[in-house]
């Protein structure tokens, strides 16, 4: 597809560095560029991992896990089985 487009000076100037020294034409140059510049600006940014801060939870006082049964009846209430 044939299309004008106006490049910045330093980015026209660096595309013509770079068709110089790896001796290709200019118009690859830009395509290579640009697909490799269009990926990039596409991809979705990577995601920030969500991190938590610990904290003691511990028991109630009064409560304890020697006596199982009495947080499962507190829990479930005393209809558990």
């Amino acid at each position: 597809m044939r299309t004008t487009l106006t490049l910045d000076p330093d980015v026209a100037e660096k595309a013509k560095q770079a068709a110089a020294k790896l001796r290709k034409p200019f118009k690859e140059i830009v395509n290579t560029a640009l697909r490799i510049g269009l990926d990039k600006v596409m991809a979705p940014p990577a995601a920030k991992p969500y991190r938590t801060k610990p904290r003691p939870l511990g028991l109630r006082e009064g409560l304890s896990y020697d006596r199982i049964s009495d947080l499962l009846a507190r829990a479930e209430g005393e209809d558990f089985r």
